[in-house]
């Protein structure tokens, strides 16, 4: 069990419909996301390379040991999600990291969610054929 007195940072992401809780803690570099590690849940390891950039663009790597748990939508939009869940906790831990992050673009939300579907369309924008006669 770990000593009461360890330093923890929090983020928490989001991306599409997904949500990550990063636990950021000092430690020697493993990324456990849902209970397993980031290479077993994630089916990609560019998906893992994504999740890692905060930590390569402030040189941290090795630094901390990372919990993620993450909720909802794809593999793609939880990825993201840590990304930024990531991001933040790093920003917690120092403030010295703000100009790096903010640099890669690491620090802002996706705000992109998928369209919903109007009626009389086949999709969100898609319309039936036009047929003049």
């Amino acid at each position: 069990m770990a000593a009461k007195n360890t330093v923890m940072y929090r983020g928490t992401g989001r991306r599409k419909s997904s949500v990550a809780q990063v636990i950021l803690t000092p430690g020697k570099g493993d990324i456990i996301v849902n209970g397993k590690p980031a290479l077993e849940f994630f089916p990609y390891a560019t998906l893992v390379q994504d999740m890692e950039q905060p930590l390569e663009a402030t040189g941290t790597k090795a630094d901390f040991s990372i919990k993620i748990t993450v909720k909802g939508g794809g593999f793609t939009g939880q990825a993201g999600a840590a990304r930024l869940g990531i991001a933040r906790a790093l920003l917690e831990a120092s403030k010295d990291y703000k100009p790096e992050l903010r640099g890669h673009g690491l620090l802002t939300r996706d705000a992109r969610v998928k369209e919903r579907k109007k009626y009389g369309l086949y999709g969100a924008r898609r319309a039936p054929q036009f047929s003049k006669r």
